[in-house]
């Protein structure tokens, strides 16, 4: 009897969060008279609703956008905050745990404080038109993603490392050859983690991005809106596709990634 009743909260706690999901879609398929009527099935169905937003506005430029800055940002906060996060869990040097707290730290600082000054600085490198200040912050690393990453590290069996020592491998080789491996789980959920808020950032590509064409999903949506959201006549059947086709990719990966993510999500040793 206690296990029917987890499964039916269960149940009821995914049907709460399926059926924004579900509504989106939903909605997304149906004629301009019946996108807000609240039908969970599309009657009448209008897939046309798709192809009109694709010829309409570049979707296939944005989503190329979106998958390579995406990735971009994703690989380099994973490998950087991976790097200093072994450090500072299999290395001991003087300061290192108020080092370790000024890292910390770093994430009381709210976003808006940095952002005009970041952006001079890629202004004054000629780049604050381009993709780049998209990614390449994440190159110093993440400080959530490095304390993350640093309690998988500690929870590794210190053994394997010691003998790796003892048969003459050298910091590098320590983490290449086991460091990573081991944290594998850790790895993808940071991946992860990082390629969903790329994929979902609005406040970046608002600031630095002008030109259509380099423009990423988030920024085109905002651009669709504008132009068919608004006014008496507004078209919110494309936007809910165009919407629609920027968040399944999101779904999909979660489903693939599923096995690490919530392996992943559980820190196996706390210092």
């Amino acid at each position: 009897m206690k296990r029917v009743g987890v499964w039916a909260g269960l149940l009821v706690v995914a049907l709460a969060f399926g059926y924004p999901f579900w509504w989106l879609v939903s909605a997304s398929l149906k004629d301009r008279a019946h996108v807000f009527d609240n039908a969970l099935l599309p009657r009448p169905f209008s897939p046309g609703n798709y192809v009109e937003v694709w010829r309409a506005v570049p979707l296939l430029t944005w989503v190329g956008n979106s998958v390579a800055v995406g990735l971009a940002a994703a690989v380099a906060a994973t490998a950087a905050s991976a790097v200093v996060a072994f450090g500072f869990a299999m290395f001991r040097f003087p300061g290192r745990d108020a080092l370790f707290g000024v890292v910390l730290a770093t994430m009381m600082l709210p976003a808006a404080v940095t952002m005009v000054p970041v952006y001079l600085e890629w202004h004054a490198l000629g780049l604050a038109t381009t993709q780049i200040p998209l990614w390449a912050q994440n190159l110093f690393g993440s400080a959530f993603y490095i304390f993350l990453l640093r309690q998988f590290f500690l929870g590794l069996p210190g053994e394997v490392f010691d003998a790796a020592k003892v048969d003459g491998a050298n910091a590098w080789r320590l983490f290449t050859a086991l460091g990573l491996p081991l944290a594998r789980p850790g790895l993808v959920v940071v991946f992860v983690f990082e390629l969903k808020a790329a994929w979902t950032d609005l406040i970046k590509p608002l600031i630095y991005l002008r030109e259509p064409d380099l423009y990423t999903l988030p920024r085109g949506l905002k651009a669709v809106l504008d132009r068919f959201g608004e006014g008496g006549e507004a078209q919110w059947e494309l936007v809910l596709a165009a919407s629609a086709v920027a968040t399944v990719p999101m779904v999909l990966l979660f489903l693939v990634a599923q096995r690490y993510f919530v392996r992943g999500t559980v820190t196996q040793h706390v210092e």
